[in-house]
This record gives structure tokens, sequence and C-alpha cells, in this order.
């Protein structure tokens, strides 16, 4: 029975793992990997007795490289068992699989940023990168570590998303998703969510005291948006907050003195006594009480009285003082009346008065009830819409609205513009909003505004003519390599030096196809021709180089440029991005072309997700024309196409079968990515010699037409008519421009002659020649100069790798972790060289580097000893 069995294991980057099998009692263990016995000598064994059973336990291990699993190309993944005899038997142990570990790049979905109201559930999405084994997630905010454990208004469980059940002020903060497996850890963009408060008003104060003392006023309340305040950007609250409302405040009544009561008799003590009251009227409503007395006492007697009671004089001087006192009194009494006359009339005057009007009112009271004020409105409306749905808060009976006055004429045009004012306004909006809001450009919205071509698919049909069938390359390799080539389309496979074992040969091929379809989701443009390369199964011990060429206009800023490979369910997989480091392929993208570094046959494509409006690809355009049926009709054909050889190759094929001549040198026109739509036109066309049909001089192509054409032509044709046979010249020019765009101007100038006649000039016609070239003549680079180079910069030496000086002398600076893995370096660097120098065959470049790296050496070596010295090649040789 099995003590340990070999347990599922990664390889990390290059580093090889060890399996460890243990059995007792056992006399021979040996590991079977992939079906196939391992080898003896890749054993390591010891054998030991235990001491508790007694039995002799035999422990082999084996060690399995990265190369080893990536030679292996099963149905499974690379896998080993151990099986151990002894002389009860054999066993067999589990089966432990191999895999090669890694994370890429970027991530399939970064978190984006939010703002939520508090209180309201926040979502956050990561899809971390793939890998293997499967990365972990974990969530950063503010760098910080965020853990559910700790919280429980967190979760973190659901599908590596982030869900805060309540939002609260405190989860405002940055928060990034981290994924992290055994080979590397990887931060996504950083997503910044905001908690914000929406502010919310208080109670209604008291109504405060009528503004004026007598008559109609004013009395007002208000409230703050305090309950709560708004935060981080949340609205503020909507309505008035200040409320006003009228009061008829009740003026003051001053008292009055009633009459005065009759005089009391005249009592025993000669006094007698009267009263009044102030009730005419009664003082009201904070008025003033009556001046004076209200109680009057004298004597009655006019001071003859004793003080017992008695009379002290006689009969006739009483008599005469008696009518002395008559006169008095009477005269008092009269002025009493007089005065009292006066008061009764000046109150009855004021109190008619007031029955007219007020003293003061107050004109705000007339104006309305309420005070408007503008405020933030509340972030769920349309921003540029004035909040008329707005209503005040009324109070039962006492409050007045009234409509907006204008004070100027001048007011009141602005706020009373045109119908079809209002509606430039609102379409300048749109305009404005459709480039401010993309941050993240995308092309499949752009599209969509093309109504005749919504949700079309690529046209992906192989264009018509002669080479069709034949744009496939094969030959025979062996160890000397060789080099495949498809003319006129941009596309060839070098297989280096010694790639192929010696006394091994392989019948290669490459073709090219027409069948990729570029994702829709994610508004892919094909930028180069499918091509494939085999035999499946094909077995080196180096990459080959495939050049592909492409149409993009190279920018890392405005394109995603994805290497992509076809998986054997017909699914198209990405291999890498142009950008990306990898050590299964490598990718140098050129101006032009493409050139790979591949270690697994079969078919690949160079596709291109745009970033940004400043994406823009290479177009082809080109004018071809012929007699048509009737002698007098003459036929232009403007093409415009993907700027690859493979794509005007059918142009070329297409024209050929129809005799059509090039009349002008095809020129290269940039079309960026910005939804607007390319114009053909004709111009300065004799119209004394030449006529055109009506309404034909200008066409038009949608932007998603040109855009997404992937390598198909497109062309539009315009059909003229001489007047007269006698008309032999045709002179015009063809403009081709993109709206808001680049322009080219196509001279024609030509000679009309009948059809038969009409060729295509020789450097543009269809050359189906297919070649392959074997052994030296397929290299720039002489056997016996590449092998000096690999054999001095393989070497590791005390200066450090070599091959990474001639890589980035070679101007090969990324991705060096591509070459290191490599059984010669700088025997795939050079192999690189060649596919990029193809076409100019110069070996200046690779000189002027080899003469810079021997200079280093030279200054270097001044320190070293002489015998150091002369080990040093001379590459100037």
């Amino acid at each position: 029975h099995f003590l340990q069995e070999p347990e599922d294991a990664y390889i990390i980057k290059s580093n090889p793992i060890r399996l460890r099998c243990r059995a007792a009692p056992a006399l021979q263990i040996f590991f079977k990997c992939n079906g196939e016995w391992v080898h003896q000598n890749q054993h390591t064994s010891q054998e030991y007795m235990d001491q508790n059973t007694g039995l002799k336990v035999r422990e082999v291990m084996i060690n399995v490289s990265r190369q080893q699993v990536e030679d292996f190309h099963g149905p499974e993944d690379y896998w080993c068992l151990c099986v151990a005899w002894s002389h009860l038997g054999t066993s067999k142990s589990r089966k432990a699989t191999v895999r090669i570990a890694y994370l890429r790049k970027n991530f399939e979905q970064d978190p984006q940023g939010k703002e939520v109201p508090i209180k309201g559930m926040i979502v956050l999405h990561c899809r971390p990168p793939e890998g293997v084994p499967a990365a972990e997630v974990e969530w950063l905010k503010n760098e910080e570590l965020v853990s559910s454990l700790d919280d429980e208004n967190i979760d973190t469980r659901a599908d590596h998303n982030l869900i805060i059940n309540e939002a609260r002020l405190s989860d405002s903060g940055n928060y990034t998703c981290l994924a992290s497996n055994i080979v590397a850890k990887r931060r996504s963009a950083t997503a910044t969510v905001v908690v914000f408060v929406n502010g919310g008003w208080s109670l209604w104060t008291e109504w405060s005291p009528c503004s004026v003392d007598c008559g109609r006023g004013v009395q007002k309340r208000s409230r703050t948006c305090t309950n709560p305040a708004p935060l981080n950007g949340g609205a503020f609250c909507e309505g008035m907050s200040v409320q006003k409302s009228t009061c008829n405040a009740l003026c003051p009544v001053d008292g009055g003195w009633e009459e005065w009561s009759e005089w009391t008799m005249c009592s025993a003590q000669c006094e007698r006594q009267r009263w009044r009251e102030c009730n005419a009227p009664a003082p009201r409503n904070r008025g003033r009480m009556c001046e004076g007395e209200s109680h009057a006492m004298e004597n009655c007697t006019g001071g003859v009285c004793t003080q017992n009671g008695k009379m002290l004089h006689d009969v006739k001087p009483q008599s005469m003082d008696g009518s002395n006192d008559v006169a008095l009194y009477s005269g008092l009494a009269a002025g009493v009346i007089a005065v009292a006359v006066l008061i009764i009339s000046v109150t009855l005057y004021r109190r008619s008065q007031s029955e007219y009007g007020v003293d003061v009112i107050d004109s705000s009271a007339l104006a309305g009830g309420f005070q408007s004020f503008n405020f933030k409105t509340a972030r769920q409306g349309n921003p540029l819409l004035l909040n008329s749905s707005m209503q005040p808060e009324l109070t039962a009976g006492q409050t007045y609205s009234g409509p907006i006055c204008f004070q100027d004429s001048i007011d009141k045009e602005l706020f009373d513009p045109l119908p079809d004012m209002m509606v430039k306004v609102q379409s300048s909006f749109m305009v404005s909003l459709g480039v401010a809001d993309r941050a993240e450009y995308h092309v499949k919205a752009q599209l969509e505004t093309y109504g005749g071509t919504q949700g079309r698919k690529p046209n992906l049909a192989a264009p018509n003519g002669p080479c069709k069938a034949q744009l496939r390359s094969s030959g025979v390799f062996g160890h000397l390599g060789g080099r495949l080539v498809m003319p006129n389309t941009g596309v060839s496979l070098l297989v280096s030096h010694g790639a192929i074992a010696e006394d091994t040969s392989w019948e290669m091929y490459m073709l090219i196809n027409q069948g990729h379809a570029p994702s829709e989701e994610r508004c892919e443009i094909l930028l180069g021709p499918e091509v494939t390369y085999g035999p499946p199964g094909l077995s080196l011990s180096s990459p080959v180089a495939m050049t592909i060429a492409h149409c993009a206009e190279v920018s890392a800023e405005n394109w995603n440029i994805q290497l992509k490979r076809q998986t054997k369910d017909n699914k198209w997989e990405e291999v890498m991005s142009v950008e990306d480091e990898s050590t299964s392929c490598y990718c140098l993208l050129d101006s032009q072309s493409c050139h790979l570094l591949l270690d697994e046959p079969g078919s690949y494509v160079l596709v291109g997700e745009p970033l940004n409006e400043h994406a823009g690809k290479r177009l082809k355009v080109a004018v071809f024309g012929n007699v048509e049926a009737s002698s007098l009709n003459y036929g232009l054909r403007v093409y415009c196409v993907d700027d690859t050889p493979h794509a005007f190759q059918g142009v070329v094929s297409a024209e050929t079968s129809r005799g059509g001549l090039l009349l002008e040198e095809p020129k290269t026109l940039l079309f960026k990515g910005n939804t607007y739509s390319l114009q053909v036109s004709i111009q300065d066309l004799p119209q004394f010699l030449w006529s055109i049909k009506p309404f034909t001089t200008c066409q038009e192509f949608s932007f998603c037409q040109v855009w997404s054409s992937n390598q198909q032509p497109l062309h539009c044709a315009f059909s003229l008519e001489r007047f007269t046979t006698a008309t032999t010249q045709l002179s015009c020019k063809i403009s081709v421009r993109q709206v808001k765009g680049h322009e080219q101007i196509l001279q024609v100038y030509t000679t009309v002659a009948e059809r038969e006649k009409e060729t295509l000039p020789f450097f543009m016609q269809a050359d189906c020649t297919v070649t392959s070239q074997t052994g030296a003549k397929a290299f720039k680079i002489p056997l016996s100069i590449r092998q000096r180079i690999c054999a001095t910069f393989d070497t590791a030496n005390a200066k450090g790798k070599d091959w990474q000086l001639l890589a980035q002398k070679l101007h090969i600076q990324r991705n060096l972790s591509y070459f290191a893995k490599q059984r010669s370096p700088s025997g795939v660097i050079l192999s690189l060289w060649e596919a990029r120098h193809q076409a100019s065959g110069d070996l200046d470049s690779l000189a002027s580097a080899l003469e810079e790296i021997s200079k280093i050496h030279t200054k270097s070596s001044a320190k070293t000893s002489p015998d150091e010295t002369e080990m040093e090649p001379d590459f100037n040789q």
C-alpha cells in the first residue's frame, strides 16, 4: 500500500516541480507520465526500514519541467502516477496532474465607481483575470483589506462581487479588487464610491407677529435644509425655505369718558359727589385708558357750612351769595358741556375715518404669499430642465400666489424662445453629451446610430478571383529550416535552422482562411487575414516566426490589439494582447506588419478593439475603369479596402476577371473611428465631352460599412457617357474623404481604349505563384555567422546574459521573459530579426548592432587579462 501518493502540482515560472511516491513493502517503484514510463535515470529513490512495522519502505521522486508540460499536447492535462511492485502484487497510485500556473494581466471586468444615496445598496462587480489556479479575490478600501467577518453589512462571497447592503457615510472611499494566485497578484482599476445624503427640511417655525400694528400686514415662518443637511453632493431640499401669509392687525381704540352722573344730595358734611366711566368707548386693542379722574367731589354750600353743619350768616347775605353761586355754576356747566361736545365730535370723526382704510399697509402682502428660492435640484432629474413641477406649500385661506412678472421686455425674451430654437438647443446638448460622456469609447454604441446597418454581421465571404482556391503554400522542411511565402498577401512563415531534429522532415503548410467573425460584443474588427499553419502535432525545438500584415494605425492609447487562436470546437480564444507579457508566444507589432513567434500550430488572427474615437485604420483607395458594353459608356469603379496586401489582392483579382484598368497609383487614407461616414465624389469632369447619371456624382458609405468591412472590399461605380466616339481622353478627379476627417484625391487621366485592349499593368496583375524556400537561401544571415552569434550570446558570463544586450541593440526590449525560456534565446531573436527584414534583406542594422556590442566588450575587457580579451569574438570580420 502507498504511504504517500503524488499530489497535483503547479509549475511556477520555469521552476520544475517534484513528485513523490512512497510505498511499503515495495521492491520497485516507477513513475508513468501520460501513459509512458519515465526513464529509470530520471528517478531518485531511497529505501529504509519502518521501525514500527519492520517493513521495507521505498520512496521515489521525479522532477517535471515546464518544457515537458508545454511539449505535451494531449486531450487532458499532463499527469503522472507511480506503480509499485512487491511479492504481494502490483499497485497503482492516483493520478497527479501537473499544470503551468499563470495569471493574466487584465481583469475581465473592473469595478466601476458609483454614487449612491445613504442606506442604498452598493454592488461592485469584479471578474478577475483568467489564471491557473483560479485567482482568489480580495477587496481593498483605501488600501486596507475589507472583511465581511468584521462587518455584517458587507458581503464579499457573491461571485467575487462586493455588496454593501445599506450604504453608510463611512462606506465612501476608493475600492480596489485584488486578484491573486500562486504566481502573481493583479490590481484592478480603482472605483470611487460616494455615499451622498439628500437634504431634508426641518419643521416650520412659529408664525412671526404681524408686520404692522394696524391694518393688513405680513407674517412669516421659515424652515432650514438641515434635517438632514446635504452631504457629498447630495441634492438640496426642494421647495421654499420661507413662507409668507397676510394678516389683519386690529387698530387700537383709546378709551373715552361717559357723561358725568348727577351730583348727589348735599351731605351733612356739606359735600356732593359724581362719577363717570371710561366706556365711551372703552379702550380696546392696546388703546390708551381715559385721562383724568373718574370721581369728583365738591362743597355744596359755597363755603358757608360750619363745622357742625349749621349756618353762620343771616338770611339776607345768604340770598345774595346764593345768586352768585347760581351764576358760577351755570358758567361751569356750560364750559363742561362745550368740552364734552368737542371730545365727542373728535371721537366720531376718527371712528368714521377708520371705516374707510388703515393707517399702514405692507405692499409685500399683495405680491403673493410665498417667497421663491433657487436651489440645486435632486439628482434624479434632467439637469438642463427647469423644475416646473415644484409646488408651494399652502396654508388654508391665508396664502397668495401670483404670476412671475418680468421687469423688462428683454427678460421675457430670454424665457420665451422660439420653438425651433428649443429643438436646436436640445440637439446641441445631445451632441455635446455624446462627446463628453465617452470616457471609455465603445464603437458598438456608435454603430447603432446607423439604422440601415444595425445588427448586421460583417460579410466574410471570400472575394472572387483566380487565386481564391490557391491561397495555400506548402513545403517539406528538415533540419536546415526554411521559409513559406504567399506572394501579394504580406503573409510568411519562417522555420529556423535546427528547429526540426536531424534525420527528420515535416511537410508544412500555410493557408489564408475567410472564416473568423469578430466579436460584436467587444466591437472587434479584423486587422489582417486569418492564417493557419500546420500540420497539427508539429514538434519543433524552437518557435516559428509568422508575419501577418495589418491595417491599424498603431497606438497603444487608441487600440487594444489581440492575437486570437481557433480552438478545437471552432471558437476563438485570446492568446495575448500585443502589450502583454507572455511566455507562451511573442508578438512584435510594426507599423504595417505583426511578427509572431509561435510554438503551437493552428489558426491565428489579429483583431483590434478601439479604445476611443482617435483609433484609426488605413484604407487603400484605388480607381479602375474600362469601356462598357456600349462603346460610348465608360465605367469608373472606386475601391476602398483595408490596407493589407491580401485584401487589395482580392480587388486586383476581381478587376482582372472583368478586364479593368488601374487608372491611378493606389493611395492610403487614414479612417478614424469617430462614427463619420466616407464620401466618394467625382469632380472636374468635362461637361461638354462627358455626361454622368444624375444624382450619382457623390456617393457615401456609412461608418460601420467601412469600419467593419473586415478585409472585404467596398466599391462604388460611376457610369459615364461620352457624346461621341471621337472623345478618346478622360480626365477627372476622384475625391475620397471621411466627413470631418482625411481626404485623398485620385487624378484620372487616361485614354479610352476598346475593351479587349484593356489590361492591368504588369506590376498589379494577380501573382498566384506560391513559393517555399529551404536551407541557406531562405535566410539573410549566413549559417556560420548565426552559429557564432548564438554560441557567444547564449552563454552566460560575469558580464550578464549577453543575449539581452543583443535584443536591446536590435530594438527588442519587451517581454524578454519569453526568450529566457528558449533553448537558444539568441537564435529566436535572430529569427525574429529575419522575419522583420525579409523584404529589405539589409544586414547593416544587424552589423551595426554587433559592432556596438563589440565596442562595449572591448571597453569592459580593459579590466580583464589579455588572455580573456583574446577570447572575445570579432563580429566585424
